[in-house]
């Protein structure tokens, strides 16, 4: 009877034990995992913008997808311009064509984008209640998109609680650390930093001074935002600046309703 009671007693001592590691050790471990096994992308943050200079090359004013704005080149080929979605009256996406091999595609945002996608499910995360996001992705996540990206570009690694004992926080700081690793484009790898002009505000990715593939200013603001994709020829070593960049940024403002849906291209000084 000693014998079978101290088997038993071994049992439940093991057992607990596998508790105990399952429901503390586990998650700590696979904390320390996920930030040992992050992407180079995960740990940069956003800086300032430290190039505020303009270009004041000749170049075009236009308008496409309900925006007006100034580009620092005169050379577009309009002929290879590309409207989508094809199907229907209202563009939400234009692509631009150059000589040079420069590509320029710009596009819409609808408001609260993010969130809304995290609701349906579109972004793959399963579907997240809206009361949720805010708890897994800081405060004003639902509400805004800048908040959401914002919350998130901040966030890496170095930055998880490896140690708490809190199941929801390795749930949440697990969550944050995948998104971080997928949202950045490539060219983040070069640097992301902060932009802004009077209207909106956002993030560019792709530091052109390091010669990225591309560069990618996406803009916020309350009523939705815009993204602006820049492809370069990879035979030249440069395709584009910080103040040619800059002259997309601070010319950038929501077109009149009656030329929100034409494109206008005329030369500027």
């Amino acid at each position: 009877m000693k014998l079978a009671r101290r088997i038993l007693i071994t049992i439940a001592c093991t057992i607990a034990a596998i508790f105990l590691v399952a429901r503390f050790v586990g998650p700590i471990a696979l904390s320390f995992y996920a930030a040992h096994k992050a992407l180079p992308v995960a740990r940069i943050v956003p800086t300032e913008l430290q190039d505020h200079s303009i270009s004041q090359a000749r170049g075009m004013q236009l308008s496409y997808v309900g925006y007006e704005f100034e580009i620092p080149w005169d050379d577009l080929d309009e002929s290879k311009t590309q409207l989508y979605p094809k199907e229907k009256p209202t563009k939400t996406r234009a692509v631009l064509a150059f000589p040079s091999g420069l590509c320029l595609m710009v596009t819409v945002i609808p408001p609260r984008e993010m969130a809304n996608g995290l609701t349906t499910g579109d972004l793959g995360l399963g579907k997240i209640p809206l009361q949720a996001v805010d708890l897994l992705f800081g405060s004003g996540a639902a509400a805004s998109d800048y908040s959401f990206v914002n919350n998130v570009y901040e966030f890496t690694p170095d930055k998880m609680h490896h140690w708490s004992l809190s199941d929801r926080l390795h749930y949440r700081e697990t969550i944050l650390l995948t998104v971080k690793s997928v949202m950045p484009s490539a060219s983040a790898e070069s640097g992301i930093f902060r932009v802004q002009n009077g209207d909106y505000k956002g993030f560019q990715q792709g530091n052109p001074a390091k010669h990225p593939r591309s560069v990618v200013i996406t803009l916020y603001s309350e009523d939705g935002g815009i993204e602006f994709i820049l492809l370069g020829d990879l035979s030249k070593p440069t395709f584009v600046t910080q103040p040619e960049i800059n002259r997309i940024l601070q010319t950038l403002h929501k077109a009149a309703p009656s030329d929100s849906s034409k494109p206008l291209t005329a030369a500027s000084n």
